[in-house]
């Protein structure tokens, strides 16, 4: 996939500035889908120059005007057509995996730091998918019934938290064997 088809899906969803986008990145679609600031902003200039988006400029007090952008017929095509076209399934490349492998030619109990780390990051990012699946589908404030794109938005969700339980029980799988492994000595 492309940044601008992520672009495209988010300023769909919402218009926004480059730093708003960029916000979004970091609070959702990142998770899906990663982009520094200066590589969203580069794919909206092009986007905008290929005629793609349409481009508002929204005047700020005590600060410079803002360009809000929106997806332009143009844009919302190309989006369609990427919808269309087949993708092909993703591989699991996966360096941690090898490092766990690679750990029975050393000593296994070098990667519990690691690993542990790895299970840190993987709960957090739990938690905060839980806390918005709360927020803004299940808890007391969520719309009801939800709109098609929210429905579609929560299924995606649904499907990180999915990942991100099933990736905590393999690296907890991944520590007890590593402890279990400590001190034994490394394969041939």
């Amino acid at each position: 996939m492309a940044l601008e088809h992520a672009i495209l899906v988010s300023l769909l969803e919402k218009p926004g500035s480059g730093y708003e986008l960029a916000r979004r990145f970091e609070r959702s679609i990142g998770y899906f889908w990663t982009a520094t600031h200066q590589q969203i902003y580069r794919v909206l200039k092009r986007m905008e120059a290929d005629g793609l988006l349409a481009v508002r400029e929204v005047p700020q007090q005590g600060r410079p005007d803002k360009k809000e952008y929106s997806v332009a017929a143009p844009g919302r095509a190309l989006l369609s057509a990427w919808l269309h076209e087949p993708i092909e399934p993703e591989s699991l490349r996966h360096d941690l995996a090898v490092k766990i492998r690679g750990a029975a030619f050393d000593d296994p109990a070098a990667l519990v730091r690691e690993v542990e780390r790895h299970r840190a990051v993987h709960g957090d990012r739990l938690a905060h998918y839980l806390a918005g699946e709360l927020r803004d589908f299940t808890g007391p404030g969520a719309p009801t019934p939800l709109d098609a794109g929210q429905e579609l938005q929560h299924v995606v969700l649904r499907g990180g938290i999915a990942y991100e339980r099933m990736t905590i029980a393999w690296l907890d799988d991944v520590l007890a064997t590593l402890h279990r492994l400590a001190g034994a000595p490394p394969a041939g």
